[in-house]
């Protein structure tokens, strides 16, 4: 049996949308902003597109932007938005795209308060509260961490951000949320919003970023006029079709993807809690997504599991894919860390993360395969 329990990571793409994807580079040739009819056709196709993802997340099709994926939207939000003397919250484990672009920020200026956790890691609202001050400009929060799966209040942030500031602007990662959670940015109060189409069966390097409007923002990459000036570049049509494919299938299975990654979360909890040593850093309860489970092996390296489970085909990770020399000079997961854990549960962390092309059987067939590599890896330590 081969068990791919690394869909955080990157999921496999839908046979629907690698279909869809070729498609569009047969059908969809043209260059949209060309004037010619193949050109228009195109531009047609895109706006197609934009309506689709717009009606996700209940916004307009005109605040949709496409762009290459999460790490690209990321910086554009940080870099087009945030000048030397604003100021910016944030949290201790946003992903690498936002913790590396904020170290250069600092050196130019920008002002960063890092907000408290929990130790599960929940944001502290009343720090959030104290936080905020007359030069804040952004907080950037992300809806589901990626490496433990727990759900921030995002309508409850906005709320305290924007009741003490008129000024200050919501930035959401939402690249392991989208799909999985129901996203509404009116509701939600957010003012800018990053996608990822590789996390939800579609295409690598395409995504999009909502940005509202009346939104006051620079562009990352300048050149062309495409995405309103936004993101120069011809677009990735073929992509942008597949992704817009994916976010339409997800988006309608939603609920029922839940309650089916729910149930294999709930059955690997059962059989782990078996298993001597451990500790669970993602719980089964509503404030952690149920597609991904973070488990410290104690007595173990995380990294030696992992090429035992990859033996006999189980694929996880031991955290972020984009964070692997930043856990090697802390010795494991920097989101572990700021979660107060000891070295040993930092070193012995695997992330498990699930999509709806997971069954319960691959669920069984890990736990025994990491039974015997527990009592093989421990065994010898001793």
């Amino acid at each position: 049996m081969e068990v791919y329990f690394d869909n955080s990571s990157t999921t496999k793409t839908y046979d629907d949308v690698i279909n869809e994807v070729c498609y569009g580079l047969k059908e969809f040739y043209g260059n949209p902003s060309s004037l010619h009819n193949l050109g228009l056709k195109s531009e047609k196709k895109l706006k197609e597109c934009r309506d689709i993802l717009a009606r996700t997340i209940n916004c307009s099709e005109n605040e949709i932007y496409f762009n290459g994926g999460g790490s690209e939207g990321n910086n554009l939000i940080l870099k087009g938005v945030l000048k030397s003397g604003n100021h910016l919250i944030t949290t201790p484990f946003e992903h690498a795209s936002i913790l590396n672009t904020i170290k250069n920020l600092e050196k130019n200026g920008v002002k960063v308060t890092v907000l408290k956790i929990d130790d599960k890691g929940k944001v502290d609202l009343e720090d959030l509260k104290n936080s905020i001050t007359k030069d804040t400009v952004l907080v950037s929060i992300m809806h589901v961490n990626n490496e433990i799966g727990i759900i921030q209040n995002i309508e409850e942030i906005s709320r305290i951000v924007k009741k003490a500031s008129s000024r200050a602007k919501i930035h959401i990662d939402a690249v392991q949320s989208y799909g999985k959670l129901p996203i509404d940015v009116e509701k939600m109060q957010i003012d800018f919003l990053t996608v990822s189409a590789h996390k939800f069966h579609g295409p690598k390097g395409c995504g999009f970023t909502y940005i509202k409007k009346q939104a006051v923002i620079s562009p990352l990459i300048e050149g062309g006029s495409q995405e309103s000036g936004i993101r120069a570049g011809t677009q990735n049509i073929s992509g942008i079709m597949g992704m817009t494919l994916a976010a339409k299938i997800v988006c309608e299975n939603m609920k029922d993807n839940y309650e089916k990654v729910l149930s294999i979360k709930r059955r690997f909890i059962d059989k782990l809690k078996k298993i001597d040593n451990i500790r669970i850093n993602s719980y089964d309860e509503d404030s952690f997504s149920p597609y991904i489970l973070n488990v410290s092996f104690r007595g173990v390296r995380g990294e030696v599991l992992l090429h035992f489970l990859e033996e006999n085909k189980v694929y996880v990770s031991t955290g972020s894919a984009c964070s692997s020399k930043e856990r090697a000079r802390i010795g494991g997961s920097y989101v572990l860390k700021a979660l107060g854990l000891t070295n040993d549960e930092i070193g012995g962390g695997i992330r498990f993360s699930f999509s709806d092309d997971n069954e319960l059987e691959e669920v069984d067939y890990t736990v025994e395969t990491l039974e015997k590599g527990l009592r093989f890896l421990r065994r010898i330590k001793k």
